[in-house]
């Protein structure tokens, strides 16, 4: 992890900690607290923003924690979108910290609040998975962090021994048994990423290890028993748009992009 980042990632979450609050990280730094395979060459990227997790019901808390932390709010866009979402952006360091609240809502909607203790310092590794495979247009750092995930953590049926380092498929299958949409994106982002493996010269071993998983995912969502509100939209397919197009917020100080 870069050393400055995770250093104020860590600076943030003690601070929120000490205060009561309960924030948890996701994104990219999240992923490579996680995953030791984001040092692999091909893998690496830059993490230039941070990305946090808290509850609807501490909106006001978190507020001030990151105004305490010498954060500036977007006004304009924390005016408009508080009550789930809020940007804070520090010029000096050309930082900026995107925080969600109860709901993550991009592509797809995807309700984390009452998830967020079953991890002390991140977002759960099936949740944090979760965030990148609902992207519809995934990215060169999507895929990398996908690939990272993947690779690091072994995709299990159910969680019944408390390893919190394992991929829940009966959690993300029931997601998507109840939304063809989230179904549809997540199941063409990993076929999608099959394809792509052969690009980061990964050793065959691991390969292997990735397409068993990415394979196991994808037969577990297949097979799960569909709700009727899935069925009835399955009828419609792919006629209708089956994903928002996220806001991408307009920064109001010379930052970087995510």
């Amino acid at each position: 992890m870069q050393s400055a980042i995770s250093d104020e990632a860590k600076r943030v979450l003690d601070e929120a900690k000490e205060r009561g609050i309960i924030l948890r990280l996701f994104g990219g730094v999240a992923v490579k607290y996680h995953c030791p395979s984001a040092t692999h060459r091909s893998l690496q990227r830059s993490y230039p923003d941070l990305d946090f997790f808290g509850r609807g019901k501490q909106g006001r808390e978190v507020r001030k924690l990151f105004t305490d932390l010498g954060y500036e709010p977007n006004q304009r866009f924390n005016a408009l979108h508080g009550a789930t979402r809020l940007i804070y952006e520090d010029g000096k360091s050309q930082r900026v910290v995107d925080i969600f609240l109860d709901v993550f809502r991009m592509c797809h909607t995807l309700h984390l609040g009452d998830r967020l203790t079953l991890d002390d310092y991140t977002i759960p590794i099936s949740d944090l998975l979760l965030t990148k495979l609902q992207v519809v247009e995934t990215n060169e750092k999507d895929i990398q962090d996908l690939i990272a995930i993947l690779k690091d953590h072994d995709v299990v049926e159910r969680i019944d021994s408390g390893d919190r380092e394992v991929i829940d498929t009966g959690y993300i299958s029931t997601l998507c048994a109840n939304d063809w949409g989230l179904c549809k994106t997540i199941s063409l982002t990993l076929k999608k990423l099959l394809t792509f493996l052969p690009k980061y010269g990964l050793e065959l071993e691991a390969k292997q290890v990735l397409e068993a998983r990415i394979d196991k995912l994808l037969h577990a969502i297949e097979t799960f028993p569909k709700s009727l509100k899935w069925k009835l939209r399955d009828t419609v397919g792919e006629r209708k748009r089956w994903y928002d197009l996220p806001e991408v917020p307009i920064r109001t100080q010379s930052v970087s992009s995510a």
